[in-house]
C-alpha cells in the first residue's frame, strides 16, 4: 500500500510543478493535456522550467536528487538552462537541524560534542543528498590541533530510500513484462545495482574506507588529493576526515583568475579517471562538480580535491581488457573488432552475424568521425548504440553501469572546462600502457612472481618425498634408482625444450609489442 501512496505522490508532484508540460508537448491527443489541467487547477507555471525541474526532484528526495545531479553535467544533452539549476542540486539542497546533526555525534560515540572536538561549527557548510558537512578541530593522537570536516548521516534515510527502490523494483518489473526489449535492458538488475550502491552510501565506515584506499591508490600520481580518514572518530553514521580547502571546479572563471590552466585541469581529470579504470580498476563513482574541487595552496597549486566517496566502482581484469579493447577499436574506426568484442564477451547471441553488427555499428559512429575527436560525444555515440542494438538483442552489464555513468560525468565535466577537449589523445596514454602490460613479459613476470609462493613451498620438501619414497621399497632400490635416472634423463630433455621454447616465447611476445605498436596504436 506505501507503495501505492508514494506513486501517487510522484504523480502529484510531476503534475503540480509542471513537469508534465516537458513530457506532454510531443502528444497528438488534447484531451491528456485536458486532464491533467483539471486535475492540477490552481497551479503555477510562473518559474522558469529549469527551477520547476530542480524543486520538484528536490521535493522527492534523494534518489532523484541523484538523477538530477548526473543529468546536470551532460550539457551535450540537457538545454543550459535546465543544466544550470540542476547544477545547484550538487551543493544547495537543504540542510538538517544541526541540532539533531549534534545528537546523532554524541549518540554515535557516547561522548559529548566538546569532548570530541577542540570546536564545532553548527553551522553546515555543505549539503547534501545523503549527509551534510559541518567543520571542526580535534586533537590528533601526537596531540596537534588539526581542522577536520565532519560528515552526518541525514536521519530517517533508509525507511525513505527502501520506499522508492521498491517502487522502482515493482516498475521494473513491469518494464521486463511488457516486452522483450524490456527484458533486454535488465531494468531489475541495474535496479538491485543502484540499490546495493545507495545502501552502500548510508554506511560511512564504508565511505571511510573507499577513501582510504584512494587515497593510497593517488598518492604517486600528483594531480589529486584526497582527505586523510581519522578512524578513531568514524561511524556508520559519522565520518571525521581532513578538513580540504579549495575552489568548487564549477567556479570556472575564478579559477582561471586565479592563474589555474584550465585546458590542462580538463586533461588531468582524464588522466584521474582513466589511470583509477585501467590501472587501479578501482574508481570514483561520483564525479559531478558538486564533489570535485580544486586546490589554490601554493604548496598543491591547481590539483583536484576529491570529496565524497559513497559510490566506487571496481573492475575485473576482463572488464578491463574488454574495455580497453573497445576504446582501442573505436577510435580506429575497427568496426568488426567491436562486433567480435560484444559476441566474444557475451553481449549479443552467439549465432550474431559478425558482418550484420559490424554494418549496424557503423552506420551509427561514422557520422561523428567526420568531426574533429575533440567534437566526439561519447555520451551520443553509446545513446546511439543503444538504441541501435535493440534489434540485436544486446544485453546491458549492470557491473558496467557506473562506468558508463562515470564516464559520462567526465566527459560532461571535462567539455565544460575546455570545449575543445580531445578525450582520445589524452586516453591513449592509458591504453598503450595496458595493452603492452598484457601482450608483453610483464605479465609472465607478474603472475611468475604471484605463483612463486605456491613453488618456494613445494621446493624444500622434494628431497624429503624422494627420500621416504625410496625406504617404502628397499629390495627394488636399484630399479628404482636405475628408473629415477632415466626420468631425470628425460626431465632434462624436457627443462632444455622449456628453456629454448620460453626464449622462443619471450621473442615472440617482443615481436608482439612491435605490431601493437605499429599497428594497433
Amino acid at each position: 500500500m506505501s507503495r501505492v501512496f508514494r506513486g501517487i505522490a510522484i504523480v502529484w508532484v510531476v503534475l503540480r510543478y509542471g513537469l508534465d508540460e516537458l513530457v506532454l508537448s510531443s502528444f497528438k491527443h488534447p484531451w491528456l493535456r485536458v486532464l491533467t489541467r483539471v486535475i492540477t487547477i490552481g497551479r503555477r507555471l510562473d518559474a522558469p522550467r529549469g527551477q520547476r525541474l530542480r524543486e520538484a526532484l528536490e521535493r522527492l528526495g534523494p534518489i532523484f536528487v541523484k538523477f538530477g545531479q548526473v543529468l546536470s553535467t551532460r550539457r551535450d544533452l540537457m538545454p543550459p538552462d535546465i543544466a544550470d539549476e540542476l547544477a545547484l542540486l550538487q551543493d544547495r539542497v537543504p540542510p538538517f537541524d544541526s541540532d539533531i546533526a549534534i545528537a546523532t555525534i554524541e549518540r554515535s560515540f557516547r561522548r559529548s560534542i566538546g569532548e570530541i572536538f577542540v570546536s564545532f561549527e553548527r553551522e553546515p557548510v555543505a549539503s547534501a543528498s545523503i549527509a551534510q558537512v559541518h567543520f571542526a578541530v580535534i586533537r590528533d593522537r601526537g596531540g596537534r590541533e588539526r581542522e577536520v570536516a565532519v560528515k552526518v548521516l541525514r536521519p530517517g534515510m533508509l525507511p525513505v530510500i527502501d520506499k522508492d527502490l521498491a517502487l522502482m523494483r515493482m516498475m521494473a518489473g513491469w518494464v521486463e513484462g511488457l516486452s522483450a526489449d524490456g527484458k533486454r535492458l535488465k531494468p531489475r538488475e541495474v535496479v538491485a545495482e543502484f540499490d546495493n550502491y545507495l545502501h552502500d552510501e548510508l554506511d560511512l565506515v564504508r565511505e571511510a574506507a573507499n577513501a582510504a584506499q584512494l587515497r593510497r591508490n593517488m598518492e604517486g600520481l600528483d594531480l589529486v588529493l584526497v582527505p586523510e580518514v581519522f578512524w578513531d572518530l568514524c561511524h556508520a553514521d559519522v565520518m571525521v576526515m581532513e578538513r580540504m580547502n579549495g575552489v568548487p571546479i564549477s567556479q570556472v572563471e575564478r579559477l582561471r583568475a586565479a592563474g589555474v590552466d584550465i585546458p590542462r585541469l580538463a586533461r588531468d581529470g582524464v588522466t584521474i579517471f582513466f589511470t583509477q579504470v585501467f590501472r587501479d580498476g578501482f574508481f570514483h563513482a561520483d564525479m559531478h562538480p558538486g564533489n570535485i574541487q580544486v586546490s589554490l595552496d601554493s604548496a598543491h597549486f591547481g590539483r583536484y580535491i576529491s570529496l565524497d566517496f559513497g559510490i566506487v566502482g571496481t573492475l575485473t581484469e576482463f572488464d578491463k581488457e574488454y574495455l580497453a579493447q573497445n576504446f582501442t577499436a573505436f577510435f580506429r574506426r575497427d568496426y568488426k573488432r567491436v562486433a567480435e568484442l560484444h559476441i566474444e564477451s557475451g553481449w549479443v547471441p552467439a549465432n550474431t552475424r559478425v558482418t550484420d553488427l559490424e554494418a549496424a555499428i557503423r552506420t551509427v559512429c561514422e557520422p561523428y568521425f567526420d568531426r574533429p575527436l575533440k567534437e566526439i560525444s561519447l555520451g551520443m555515440v553509446l545513446l546511439r548504440l543503444f538504441q541501435t542494438s535493440r534489434r540485436f538483442q544486446v544485453e546491458i552489464q549492470p557491473q558496467l553501469v557506473l562506468l558508463q555513468k562515470t564516464l559520462l560525468n567526465i566527459e560532461g565535466l571535462g567539455r565544460q572546462l575546455d570545449p575543445d577537449l580531445d578525450l582520445w589523445s589524452t586516453a591513449k596514454p592509458f591504453l598503450e600502457k595496458w595493452m603492452l602490460e598484457q601482450l608483453g613479459p610483464q605479465r609472465l613476470w607478474r603472475e611468475f612472481k604471484a605463483e612463486a609462493p605456491h613453488y618456494a613451498k613445494i621446493l624444500p620438501d622434494l628431497p624429503r618425498l624422494l627420500h621416504d619414497f625410496l625406504r617404502q621399497r628397499p629390495h627394488d632400490n636399484r630399479v628404482e634408482l636405475q628408473e629415477l635416472l632415466v626420468a631425470q634423463r628425460r626431465t632434462n630433455r624436457l627443462l632444455q625444450g622449456i628453456i629454448y621454447g620460453s626464449l622462443g616465447f619471450v621473442l615472440g611476445l617482443l615481436a608482439m609489442q612491435l605490431y601493437v605498436r605499429v599497428h594497433f596504436i
